[in-house]
């Protein structure tokens, strides 16, 4: 089974990146189950087709007290399983910690035993690395951690936020750092500004996503690029990030 955890600046376009990685997982045959950790449950949107579906903590709220596994996980587009962990009521309580319990509840039913997904992608709001935005990090999660970035100023600031909680958190058996997707925006030195900080950090850039007309008119429709238009250049990329996550995360690399 194979776990990554996708980190990013919040609006950086992770959740996008990230469901279309589970499409493309999906197209070449995998199981997939994506967890968004982020409070605003909506990393799973496009594999749900817009369809809303109650998070974790609502659950745990609403002190449902027969609730059952397909409580948690939905199903969503082509091979894909689908979990939000949610946030606290907003003003009170720790987002991090609504992870944690999220991931606790996932145990206690033995999600993954049961559905025994081949790739396990977590969605993982990178502005703040601490407490439980760290837990995807945690090896009993996720072997890797791929960060998405463009070129912006803040996007880069996160990112290199985020790859020093992967080298601080490497003696106590975290995640490695697999690599940068950068997710491009079109900025002035864009890619000469992302190189810079995959040399700094001494990670690779693993892909390169240009903009892309195809996103926008597949989300129109709440829909992954990878599922409403497979044969244009942008869901080739994705699939092609998909088989490279594949050989890398199987390497050991």
């Amino acid at each position: 089974m194979l776990k990554i955890a996708i980190y990013g600046k919040g609006g950086i376009g992770k959740s996008t990146t990230t469901a279309n990685l589970s499409s493309a997982f999906s197209a070449l045959g995998l199981k997939t189950m994506q967890i968004g950790c982020d409070p605003k449950a909506d990393s799973t949107r496009l594999l749900m087709h817009g369809k809303e579906f109650p998070t974790i903590l609502d659950l745990m709220r609403q002190g449902i007290e027969d609730m059952k596994l397909e409580d948690l996980v939905h199903k969503g587009t082509g091979n894909t399983l689908c979990v939000e962990a949610g946030g606290p009521t907003p003003g009170i309580g720790c987002a991090g910690r609504g992870i944690i319990t999220a991931f606790e509840q996932l145990e206690r039913f033995h999600a993954y035993d049961i559905y025994k997904p081949n790739v396990i992608l977590y969605d993982v709001l990178g502005d703040v690395v601490c407490g439980g935005f760290a837990m995807p990090m945690r090896q009993q999660y996720a072997d890797y951690v791929y960060i998405v970035t463009s070129g912006e100023k803040m996007a880069l600031y996160a990112a290199n936020n985020i790859a020093i909680a992967v080298g601080n958190f490497k003696s106590r058996g975290y995640s490695k750092l697999g690599g940068i997707i950068l997710n491009k925006r079109n900025v002035v030195d864009e890619e000469e500004r992302v190189a810079a900080l995959a040399e700094k950090i001494g990670t690779p850039i693993v892909a390169t996503i240009p903009r892309s007309d195809d996103i926008t008119l597949a989300e129109d429709q709440e829909m992954t690029a990878v599922e409403a238009y497979p044969n244009c250049e942008v869901s080739k990329i994705y699939l092609e990030l998909a088989k490279k996550l594949l050989r890398d995360c199987s390497d050991g690399r």
